[in-house]
């Protein structure tokens, strides 16, 4: 429904639609991190072990590291401080640019990170994935695909 200062709010269904993904993203985040408390970890934690555990030689530089986890410098810088505290990850110096630094995974880290993905990933299945007809799961992540590419897309204009 439009309105005379140009508006356009949302219809019913798409209330209800937004509505339920805020709900589902919610809730989804607030139970995936309570399945890692016992660990002592965050989902911010485990999504810098994951991103290093993927990456070459388990290190990116810390701009990369922030920018594959949408934070900011300062906050990643934070984060890599108690985690390097806790013995999850170390800083190292870049070669190549007296200014760069990378965040690299330690033995500690690695064997953190095997240790909890096991228990993760089984959290994720049961709070989400088996939630979903194994025929929506496609049609899901198409639908939410161009929404993923816009929002990706004017994330590289900041």
């Amino acid at each position: 429904m439009d309105t005379d200062d140009g508006t356009r709010w949302l219809s019913e269904d798409e209330q209800h639609a937004w509505r339920t993904y805020l709900d589902v993203n919610r809730l989804l985040m607030y139970q995936l991190e309570r399945d890692l408390q016992p660990f002592g970890l965050t989902m911010n934690d485990y999504e810098i072990l994951v991103n290093l555990s993927e990456a070459e030689d388990q290190r990116l530089r810390m701009s990369d590291l922030a920018a594959a986890t949408l934070q900011s410098k300062s906050r990643l810088s934070h984060q890599i401080t108690r985690m390097e505290k806790a013995g999850l990850v170390r800083r190292e110096s870049c070669e190549s640019d007296r200014r760069g630094l990378f965040a690299v995974l330690t033995p500690h880290g690695w064997d953190t990170m095997r240790e909890v993905a096991p228990h993760h990933v089984a959290a994720v299945r049961r709070r989400f994935i088996d939630q979903i007809a194994q025929e929506d799961l496609s049609h899901l992540r198409e639908t939410l695909r161009p929404v993923t590419e816009k929002l990706r897309a004017e994330r590289g204009r900041f």
